[in-house]
């Protein structure tokens, strides 16, 4: 593994948020001022492949990074972005129970209005 490649995957799993490439390379060169973003998407896209971390694509916003790659659902704020990890109990169980073939896997995005933004709507 290389230096930069460890240290993206440093990055990822020592925070408690999901980060955009953006904010992944913003991140990295505090450590490494000579990193190119296109050194951060490639080892993304190489980690993503590998199965060391997921790609969480949202509509009309950039993709974040996910250091669980167990399967998990996320709920994100349709208004500021935050996204969220959660488990739906027995949600594997009940796909299986109308799926013809074996699931390998899944992404399920559910969109909301969070506490915060919902507070300042009012």
């Amino acid at each position: 593994m290389t230096k930069q490649r460890r240290l993206i995957y440093s990055i990822i799993t020592n925070s408690k948020e999901h980060l955009s490439a953006e904010e992944i390379y913003e991140s990295a060169k505090r450590e490494m001022p000579n990193i190119a973003i296109g050194t951060i998407y490639r080892n993304l896209n190489l980690m993503v492949r590998d199965g060391e971390i997921r790609k969480v694509e949202i509509h009309n916003a950039p993709d974040r990074f996910d250091k669980n790659i167990n399967n998990h659902d996320h709920l994100i704020c349709d208004e500021c972005g935050k996204l969220k990890d959660i488990v739906i109990k027995d949600f594997d169980k009940i796909i299986e129970e109308h799926s013809v073939d074996n699931i390998t896997s899944y992404d399920l995005n559910i969109h909301y209005v969070c506490p915060e933004c919902n507070t300042k709507q009012e």
